[in-house]
């Protein structure tokens, strides 16, 4: 595995001297940030680190040459927005630039995307899987003719009342994975892998992970707390923030030694890449370094 970093905590900062922050912490590779410029609606949304928008010829080779004299390797480019929200125009314009992305992979030689399936989350997730039908399978179609990979994240993107009820993202279980797969048999369709969102949903974690291992193409390491004293409190039908927290890998409760032992079972030699998002490291930019090197000094455990 090589680890790296989803580059979308060093948002401040410009291509370059995020390839420069990468390479100085000794990460082997970075998840790219490709948002359309000027689209912050969440927080480590609307991070421009590729402007795929504005990828001529001589900044392609630019970042391509930029990367391999700090020896560090674009993992995937990431962009993770909702395509089958209900605002149709929204809708749009999210599957119009996912499109340019996955242009943009391809010329780069990367040849993943990492991203949502989305939900409209006002339906239920038989309604999604309708829109599913309809949205998602030209999208990897596409992707297949131009050779790029798509990995979903598991995220549920439910977090608090803006997403209330169903979350922003359908994409949240192995069942709902097989019936996806199902719509869509195209081996180029697969997961990016997050275990700390089963965390929170008191999901196993590790038997998916042998279920699915020829559709995982990537791999986040990001943690989880669970507030247990809050949760006997709130309940499972809270907005989940009131019961858990997200952490830097080894602050939570995954329990990476077994995380990374079952990938090294199915043989997963991938990237793995840190997705920082943990609040108790943001005050400042030297903070954000700490988490860094701190979740490095960690996973190399378990990953050199």
């Amino acid at each position: 595995m090589k680890l790296g970093v989803v580059s979308a905590i060093l948002g401040d900062l410009d291509f370059e001297q995020m390839i420069d922050t990468v390479s100085m912490l000794g990460y082997k590779c970075v998840e790219v940030a490709c948002w359309p410029r000027g689209t912050a609606d969440r927080r480590y949304a609307g991070v421009t680190h590729i402007d795929v928008d504005d990828l001529t010829d001589c900044r392609l080779k630019e970042i391509k040459d930029y990367c391999k004299k700090k020896n560090v390797e674009i993992s995937s480019l990431a962009y993770y927005p909702n395509t089958i929200v209900n605002n149709i125009e929204m809708r749009q314009a999210n599957v119009s630039h996912l499109y340019k992305v996955i242009d943009a992979s391809a010329r780069l030689g990367v040849n993943l995307v990492t991203t949502f399936i989305g939900r409209d989350q006002f339906k239920t997730i038989e309604e999604n899987i309708g829109i599913f039908k309809i949205v998602w399978p030209p999208i990897i179609e596409y992707a297949e003719s131009k050779g790029v990979k798509i990995a979903i994240e598991n995220c549920p993107m439910l977090f608090g009342k803006e997403q209330w009820p169903g979350g922003q993202n359908m994409f949240t279980s192995p069942e709902i994975w097989k019936e996806l797969f199902a719509i869509i048999p195209n081996k180029n369709f697969g997961i990016n892998l997050d275990p700390s969102h089963f965390i929170w949903q008191m999901m196993d974690y590790i038997s998916p992970i042998y279920e699915f291992k020829d559709r995982i193409f990537h791999v986040h390491f990001k943690d989880i707390k669970i507030h247990w004293e809050k949760l006997r409190r709130v309940g499972t039908l809270a907005y989940p923030l009131e019961y858990m927290t997200p952490k830097i890998p080894g602050l939570g409760d995954v329990d990476w030694g077994a995380y990374v032992s079952t990938l090294t079972d199915i043989g997963y030699d991938g990237y793995a890449c840190v997705e920082i998002e943990d609040k108790a490291f943001e005050d400042n930019e030297c903070r954000i370094l700490d988490s860094l090197k701190l979740t490095k000094k960690y996973l190399e455990q378990y990953v050199i």
